[in-house]
């Protein structure tokens, strides 16, 4: 059997063709059982996301034809219009591509988590469907063992690399533990969602999310546990927050020194962190000045994002090792699976090699035959039924000088060379 992948992601292919071959959840149980319906696919996964869409197989060809054309089929598009996009990789290929991807190496952010947590979603959708066997099933396991591994010996997940990510890390430097904390969020784009999600993964005791368009607001606020205001209102709502992040895209300030000093007398000088993220600031200048406020701007996280960013350069060499050492244990796992055949082949030969004699044995016992004498037959008759085809197989080596089954059989049988 043959591991065998295709796929297109970021690097390949624009967002418009890979909107084309994304499979959203309600079409990929039903995919996936099309998919098995394929002569020669025993096993199969899909792993979808933004950023990538990887068709996982075990199969009895190394063609990745059969699997391109399926999904030109299963997308009703052109073989030509997708196959410039797409990548293939069979067995260890295959095997280090996966772990590639599920510890970040293959991400648009060095190093991103997120893509574990789908990969783990892309296993369990496919088990539920009854798509895997043997050899992906324990490939799964392998995989999330290894993600895993590079997490805990390297430092590729330490450091932020995205500026939302930085600005909750630069907050929980302030305040240590944001389970007290209220933030408040100022727009309703990419960067602030990923913002709210960071703080609710650290706790946050309280997320408010201001926008111009309340409903967008409230609709990123709902999936967070938080609640929404419109930017008319933040001055109403500036007191209450020890953490402001702002990303908007207004063309002037939407907060003045002004409003932030009356929410700092009406918070008694409890220390305010805040984050402007926007070009140009959302937040004055000015507001730098003031007793008790902690203000970054997007170039002071740059900074801290181009160090981090060559911290997980770094680490990805080290998990590079690991993973070359993680492809090379579920290589042996596989190269012994093929053996087990053999294994329970020669095993069933013992069984009624012993089965036979056995009922030769107690038939000799009911006829009265000494009980001792009944054990010795049993014994030499076994020894040389066990070892009759071996010894033969070795002495027919010798004649024919084939000396790599002798030094074979030495090993097999741990026996000292003559």
């Amino acid at each position: 059997m043959t591991l065998l992948t295709v796929g297109i992601n970021h690097n390949t292919a624009p967002v418009a063709v890979r909107e084309q071959l994304a499979f959203t959840h309600d079409i990929l149980r039903p995919s996936l059982r099309s998919l098995l319906a394929v002569n020669g696919i025993s096993e199969a996964a899909i792993l979808s996301t933004c950023n990538r869409t990887e068709i996982y197989c075990s199969a009895d060809t190394e063609d990745r034809s059969v699997l391109v054309d399926w999904v030109a089929n299963h997308k009703q598009l052109a073989f030509a219009d997708i196959h410039p996009y797409l990548y293939c990789h069979t067995d260890n290929h295959f095997i280090r591509h996966v772990f590639r991807v599920a510890s970040g190496l293959d991400s648009m952010v060095l190093g991103e988590p997120q893509i574990l947590g789908q990969m783990k979603v892309a296993y369990q959708i496919a088990n539920e469907a009854g798509t895997l066997g043997k050899q992906l099933g324990k490939l799964f396991q392998y995989t999330f063992n290894t993600a895993k591994k590079v997490r805990t010996d390297t430092a590729i997940g330490s450091s932020p690399v995205s500026v939302a990510f930085a600005a909750v890390q630069f907050a929980q430097q302030i305040f240590d533990q944001l389970d007290q904390q209220t933030a408040l969020l100022i727009g309703a784009g990419e960067t602030i969602e990923l913002a709210a999600r960071h703080l609710s993964e650290q706790g946050v005791k309280k997320l408010i999310i201001a926008n111009r368009t309340y409903q967008r607001a409230h609709n990123l606020a709902m999936q967070f546990n938080g609640y929404a205001i419109e930017l008319a209102d933040i001055t109403k709502h500036l007191a209450e927050a020890d953490i402001v992040i702002a990303s908007t895209a207004s063309p002037l300030p939407i907060l003045g020194k002004g409003s932030v000093e009356s929410a700092l007398k009406k918070r008694k000088r409890k220390p305010m962190f805040m984050v402007d993220l926007a070009v140009p600031r959302d937040i004055e200048a000015e507001v730098d000045q003031l007793r008790d406020v902690y203000l970054y701007t997007l170039d002071d996280l740059q900074q801290t994002i181009d160090q981090n960013m060559q911290s997980r350069r770094v680490a990805a060499a080290q998990a590079e090792e690991i993973i070359d050492a993680q492809v090379g244990h579920f290589l042996a796992w596989l190269r012994a699976q093929s053996a087990q055949t053999i294994i329970k082949d020669y095993r069933h030969s013992a069984e009624l090699a012993r089965d036979e004699l056995l009922s030769k044995a107690i038939a000799s016992l009911k006829n009265g035959t000494q009980a001792e004498e009944v054990l010795n037959r049993l014994a030499h008759g076994l020894t040389n039924k066990l070892l009759h085809t071996p010894s033969s197989q070795i002495r027919l080596a010798a004649e024919q000088e084939r000396h790599d089954l002798l030094a074979a059989a030495l090993e097999i049988f741990k026996l000292d060379p003559p």
